[in-house]
């Protein structure tokens, strides 16, 4: 039997209303959050942010096992709860399992961060429907079979729900064509989401990064020329999921760009 989210609520939960740390003794629990792809890179360093800010941490891997790992006891150090768990985010089933999974271990789930997300180089000639394919199923479908599930989880209670785009998304990219539709989507998504679900006091807001972190095997060369000497930090970016992952709940339906004023 098909189950809508007003059939999923649950009593409402005030707990977002104050996500920073609590510095009086209080019962209120510690927010819990789940982020995609956040045992590398800019996830990994969403995920420290969000628990050096008080929240308990679950980060969701494919192949970073290792590194899963490592984020997990900087968690742990920093005086959070972490927790690793493995979905390869292109199979829907999966992306909506991980998200339970995550709520389970956790004991319920406040935020999701869809961070993980595909970058390789596809000239238009070259690009076969296996490349495409596996560029959108990651960066477009995985983070909606994510928000999804979090919505049903998340019904009735309220959350934040956070998307990684790209500041240069809707640029001409000759090189990077399904890339650049699979964040453009994001920022579609995005919106669409926030309509969706403002009714069950869910905000959807998406930070969409400028240059940040050399992509894997681009040319240091080429990213000096890129960047003009002024890319980001994960740290910026953190500094902008955070802001989402506790601002009030009639900020929804955003997009933020932490490019350092290159967009047009």
């Amino acid at each position: 039997m098909k189950r809508t989210l007003s059939q999923l609520r649950r009593p409402p939960d005030m707990l977002l209303s104050s996500i920073a740390p609590n510095t009086r003794r209080s019962p209120r629990p510690r927010p819990r959050a789940l982020v995609t792809g956040g045992a590398v890179r800019l996830g990994r360093a969403i995920a420290l942010a969000l628990g050096r800010s008080g929240m308990d941490v679950a980060i969701g891997y494919h192949r970073s096992a290792r590194e899963a790992r490592r984020t997990v006891r900087d968690l742990e150090r920093a005086g959070a709860r972490g927790v690793a768990l493995a979905a390869d985010l292109a199979d829907p089933g999966a992306a909506r399992r991980l998200v339970r999974r995550a709520a389970r271990a956790l004991g319920g789930l406040d935020v999701l961060v869809n961070s993980a997300a595909r970058f390789e180089r596809t000239p238009l000639a070259a690009t076969t429907p296996a490349r495409y394919a596996r560029l959108l199923d990651l960066n477009l479908r995985g983070a909606f079979f994510c928000a999804q599930a979090a919505a049903r989880v998340m019904a009735g209670r309220g959350g934040r729900i956070v998307n990684l785009g790209d500041a240069d998304a809707d640029g001409a990219r000759p090189a990077h064509i399904p890339y650049a539709l699979s964040k453009a989507g994001v920022a579609t998504l995005t919106r669409g989401l926030a309509a969706a679900l403002r009714g069950e006091g869910i905000a959807v807001n998406c930070v969409a990064p400028g240059p940040v972190l050399r992509p894997r095997g681009f040319p240091r060369a080429r990213w000096r020329r890129l960047t003009r000497g002024r890319a980001g930090s994960p740290a910026d970016v953190a500094a902008a999921v955070l802001f989402f992952a506790t601002c009030p709940r009639y900020i929804t339906g955003q997009i933020l760009n932490v490019d350092g004023g290159e967009a047009r």
